[in-house]
């Protein structure tokens, strides 16, 4: 049950996070891009020209229902890391895994608690939480116990954190290929949100008997096997 409110909680995370970003930046007088825009612009609290690697105005009425939903989407993703935490296996690179993606989720809060505009340089750290450790963690989740849950969708995984990482060293080294930095950035800094609704829906749809330790189940079959056999 645990394991099944934590990939809940993952949904709400990704559905809550997409729905106010969309009411958000209706409340724009000036067209929002998510091909031209960093995510960030929707919680800047001040109207300005902003940005001097790439100057844009920025005007978002809304902000603070913005940097609410930051703070929510960060907190609703540690529940979920914390409640499915089985799903992960046991052993080093399961427990660092989840490490990076917990700091991912911090990383999320914080940037809901300091606008870019208000304090660029802790509002950075916040992205570098998310795009840096959390791709990371996404990464060493690829290669956590194969017999875990989550192991044994690995080619998912590295998959997606490879095409994550690739897009963050792209957003921050300022290279576009042509989708615009604001795309780069959602590909990036949104790798966690598409992974665990992945996992979300393959939880809740796995029979209750291969939910969390996976591994230590076929143990114990194998096991139960060999002393009957004998």
């Amino acid at each position: 049950m645990a394991t099944r409110i934590g990939a809940a909680a993952w949904i709400v995370a990704a559905v809550q996070f997409l729905v106010v970003q969309l009411v958000v930046e209706a409340g724009w007088r000036i067209p929002y891009s998510w091909a031209a825009n960093n995510i960030s612009d929707l919680g800047n609290i001040s109207c300005r020209i902003w940005d001097d690697s790439r100057p844009r105005y920025v005007c978002s009425p809304l902000h603070d229902a913005m940097n609410a939903s930051f703070a929510v989407h960060g907190v609703l993703l540690l529940v979920g890391m914390l409640l499915a935490g089985a799903c992960w296996g046991r052993g080093g690179i399961s427990v660092s895994s989840r490490i990076l993606l917990a700091s991912s989720a911090g990383g999320w809060v914080l940037v809901g608690l300091v606008p870019a505009d208000v304090d660029e340089n802790l509002h950075v750290g916040g992205a570098l939480l998310i795009m840096g450790l959390g791709n990371l963690g996404l990464l060493l989740t690829g290669f956590s116990s194969r017999g875990s849950l989550f192991g044994g969708l690995r080619s998912v995984t590295l998959s997606i954190a490879v095409v994550a990482g690739l897009a963050a060293w792209m957003f921050f080294g300022q290279h576009d290929p042509g989708i615009g930095l604001g795309a780069l950035e959602r590909i990036a800094a949104c790798a966690l949100d598409v992974w665990s609704l992945v996992m979300a829906l393959v939880i809740l749809r796995a029979p209750a008997g291969r939910r969390g330790r996976d591994g230590e189940s076929s143990k114990r079959s194998h096991v139960a096997r060999g002393a009957t056999a004998r």
